[in-house]
Parts: C-alpha cells; sequence; structure tokens
C-alpha cells in the first residue's frame, strides 16, 4: 500500500455495513451496497480526492469466512510477528479455502489500517471473538467501528467490553445516519490509533473542512442566483400572435410556471451533485411538503411566512407590494394570475379599443399590445422559493452516501395547517434583509441596489451554515 497518504482497510464479518461505511466515508454514493451477504470477493480501493489532490484512501474488503481457522494458524505461528500477515498469505494464496482471508489481508500487509465493523444490533459471536484477536494479532493500529444498522435492538454495550480487550480505539459510526460532522469525528478518532499518523490526519480533516466550507458558499451562490432569476421570471406575447387573447393568457401562464419549475430542479441538480450525491434520486416521502408543487395552495398554506410575518415584512417594502400582503396571507394568490404576478397586455385589442377601468382585477394591469405574465409582484414567493431551498439542503446534506433506501424526511401531514417551512423562523432583522431584496430585484432602477443583494447572499450563506451545525 503507497504510503503517500493514509490507507485504511474496512474489514468484517459480511453484511455488516463495511461497503455503505466506504462509501459514506468516501462521499461515494456508486459503490454497491447490498443486504445480500458477499456480494464484496475483492478488495477495492476508494480514493478521496480534493482540488486534485489526493488525501486519504479505504478499501472496501470481502467478509471474515473461516475466522476460527485463520485463527489456529495465527496461534501456531511462531516466527517473526511483523511478517505474520505476508506469511499467511504466502502459505495460502493458492488455498481456495481460505481466499476470502488472504484477499482482506492483503491491503494490511502492505500497510493499511484497520477498520473494523460490526453491526451492534445482533449479539457477540464466537466467529466475531476470533476475528477480533486475528486483528490484535496483526500488530497494526485498528479502530472498532459499531454500526447500528437497526434500532429494535442494540448490543452495543456487549461489543465495547469485548472491543476494549483488542482495539486501539473504538466508535459508533451509523452509516444509515451519519453526516459531515459524523465523518470529521471518525478522522479525529484514527488519529488517536498512531501517533504517527496524527499530523497527516489533521491536514485530512482540514482538507475535508475546507471543502464542505466551499460546498457551502457554492450552494448559497446557486440558491441566490435561482431565487434572482425566478423572481425576474416573466414571459410575453405580441397580442397580434394569438386570436384568443384569453387562451394567450393561459398558455403563458402555464409557460411561466414551467420555467420557474425548470429554474428550481436545475438549482436542486446542482445543490445534489454538489455534495456528491450522483447516483442518489431523493425519494422523499409521501408527507413531504416538497412533494407539492411549487403553485399549489397546499405548498403556500405550509411555506412562507405567517400573516403578521409578512405584513411586518412589507412595511420595509411599502407601497404597492404592501397593499398585496393581506391578498398573500388569506390564500387568494393561488389562482391562474394573482399567483404569478401581473398581467401587461392585450390592452385596446384584448378591450375593443375601449380605455381599460383602474378597477382591473388584482394583480392584472391591462395596456399596450403584449400579453405579459411575470414578474412575480407577490413577496409571499420569495419566501416560498427560499423555505424550498433550504429543506432541500438541508435534506441532501444530511443524507449520508451509504444508505440505500429513502430517508425519512421532515415533512408535514395532509391536515397540517399551520406553517411548517423554515422562514418562520427568521428574526425580524433577517425578514427586513429579505424585503430589501424583494424590493431590490422588483424595482426598475438602472443601477442596482447592490447593498440589498449583497446582505441577502450573506443571509443566504448564514443560514446554510447554521444547518451545517445544525445537522439531524
Amino acid at each position: 500500500m503507497s504510503s503517500d497518504i493514509p490507507a485504511f482497510a474496512v474489514l468484517g464479518h459480511p453484511n455488516e455495513g463495511k461497503s455503505a461505511v466506504v462509501s459514506t466515508l468516501t462521499e461515494n454514493d456508486q459503490i454497491r451496497v447490498s443486504p445480500v451477504p458477499g456480494e464484496t470477493t475483492v478488495c477495492r480501493t476508494y480514493t478521496v480526492t480534493i482540488d486534485d489532490q489526493k488525501i486519504i484512501r479505504f478499501v472496501d474488503t470481502p467478509g471474515f469466512q473461516v475466522p476460527r481457522q485463520t485463527l489456529a494458524w495465527f496461534n501456531a505461528y511462531d516466527k517473526d510477528p511483523g511478517q505474520i500477515l505476508d506469511e499467511f498469505i504466502a502459505a495460502h494464496e493458492s488455498d481456495p479455502f481460505f481466499a476470502d482471508e488472504v484477499e482482506l489481508f492483503r491491503p494490511v500487509a502492505r500497510g493499511a489500517g484497520i477498520i473494523y465493523v460490526v453491526n451492534g444490533s445482533r449479539p457477540v459471536r464466537t466467529d466475531d471473538l476470533a476475528e477480533m484477536e486475528i486483528l490484535r494479532l496483526t500488530g497494526r493500529p485498528r479502530m472498532a467501528i459499531i454500526n447500528s444498522k437497526h434500532m429494535d435492538k442494540d448490543y452495543t454495550q456487549d461489543w465495547r467490553r469485548e472491543f476494549g480487550k483488542h482495539f486501539n480505539s473504538i466508535r459508533v459510526f451509523n452509516a444509515n445516519t451519519a453526516n459531515f460532522h459524523d465523518r470529521i469525528a471518525m478522522l479525529e478518532s484514527l488519529k488517536s490509533i498512531d501517533q504517527e499518523w496524527e499530523p497527516v490526519l489533521a491536514g485530512v480533516i482540514q482538507a475535508f473542512q475546507a471543502e464542505w466550507e466551499k460546498r457551502n458558499r457554492l450552494a448559497s451562490a446557486y440558491i441566490t442566483y435561482a431565487i434572482e432569476k425566478s423572481l425576474r421570471c416573466s414571459v410575453s406575447q405580441s397580442v397580434h400572435d394569438s386570436k384568443d387573447p384569453v387562451m394567450a393568457q393561459e398558455t403563458l401562464a402555464r409557460a411561466y410556471q414551467d420555467q420557474i419549475r425548470d429554474i428550481e430542479k436545475s438549482l436542486f441538480h446542482h445543490i445534489r451533485t454538489l455534495f456528491k450525491h450522483r447516483v442518489y434520486q431523493v425519494s422523499l416521502p409521501e408527507y413531504s411538503v416538497l412533494q407539492h408543487d411549487l403553485f399549489s395552495k397546499k405548498t403556500w398554506d405550509l411555506l412562507g411566512l405567517t400573516r403578521t410575518q409578512l405584513a411586518a415584512a412589507g412595511a420595509v417594502v411599502g407601497g404597492s407590494v404592501g397593499a398585496m400582503v393581506d391578498t398573500a396571507a388569506h390564500g387568494l394568490t393561488f389562482g391562474l394570475f394573482t399567483a404569478i404576478g401581473g398581467i401587461l397586455g392585450a390592452g385596446s385589442a384584448i378591450m375593443g379599443g375601449r380605455r381599460v377601468a383602474d378597477k382591473s382585477p388584482a394583480g392584472i394591469r391591462l395596456g399596450g399590445d403584449r400579453i405579459q405574465v411575470g414578474p412575480n409582484e407577490n413577496p409571499q414567493f420569495l419566501y416560498i422559493l427560499l423555505d424550498r431551498a433550504l429543506i432541500y439542503y438541508s435534506h441532501i446534506i444530511n443524507r449520508p452516501h451509504g444508505r440505500r433506501d429513502a430517508k425519512t424526511m421532515t415533512g408535514v401531514t395532509e391536515d397540517t395547517v399551520k406553517k411548517q417551512g423554515i422562514v418562520t423562523g427568521l428574526t425580524p432583522a433577517q425578514r427586513q434583509v429579505c424585503a430589501r431584496y424583494f424590493k431590490a430585484v422588483k424595482g426598475r432602477k438602472r443601477i442596482k441596489d447592490k447593498k440589498a443583494e449583497l446582505a441577502f447572499a450573506v443571509l443566504v450563506q448564514s443560514l446554510l451554515d447554521d444547518f451545517s451545525r445544525k445537522t439531524d
């Protein structure tokens, strides 16, 4: 095993979760994880690369098959203890009975540290004791991981008692729930199993943390850009291109909504890719709020600000936006036009040459020779977009790469009527930042309000940092 970067072989009995542990530690959801024992038959090395620099590697190994027979050979060995692995491999390389043991020992013989994985939801068995003793006799630095695959039974204390006799370090690490901070804690623990590894592992940890901060900055930029693009989005059509203006309005409304959905879909893809969920597709529970369409009444009932919060934020903006607060809070924004924003156009062409009265329906303005849907004039729209982005981000950063089933996501039941999003937890000062940003984006000034835009970008970044510190 090359000594240029630290390497660890992940060992254990079949179907204990070794591949899931490697997948989570390397953030590689392409590693095959199967409930069928014996899926891994040869060693596979996975190297973590950050900024084109290889920083650490993990080796997924086959499971022990004949630990008691292997231990008998180890106990009978009476030569140089430092050569025990090489001698075992040389003696049994052509023996199919010991094929898996020979394969799993190869990376350890080349210098890899040992991470031994057990399923903490089952009791300790005789074979497990044999495996622990074998690993002790290798003399290699080693850590034991208790991977509790099922929560209905817990034998953690039994495992801890046995591990204390054989390992340098013990840690509970559930590959199905581990997040970024759990991975960092794991690396911190690995530092303690061999003093010589402390400096290089400290550098690995620093690289992981710097990479995470960079991802958060990029995620913040993606979210800010998507929200601004959505708030500025509009579609229009010449009145003369349609013989039926009403049908043209409905067609444009659908086109506008599709454009916003595409912007959000692209944002979610960027976030998912940024955090290395390449194969995994988000599978949301039926009750998740993100299952509802962006423009559905259910979404607007459950996300965004409350009526009181929206009114307070609207006071910052004032004018026509403030006048829309009551409408937004009472759920009158889900019609074809008012939920989408102003519709400009038609004018004399639609009205048969008659001047449009000032009593046009809320959110609809007529005049000129074009029909236009958007930009959205509803201040709640900003908070809906932000809520959905934050919920998705939170889900992705808490999704372990080694988990293959759908992780339960914080959601809401269909009969829930109160707000269930994230933005309701914003402070008044944070909501004012959002309101000023909304006003800046909606303004028609030639010179943008850079301070408002910068303040909103800083706010989004701070919210992502908070989520990173408070992962579930």
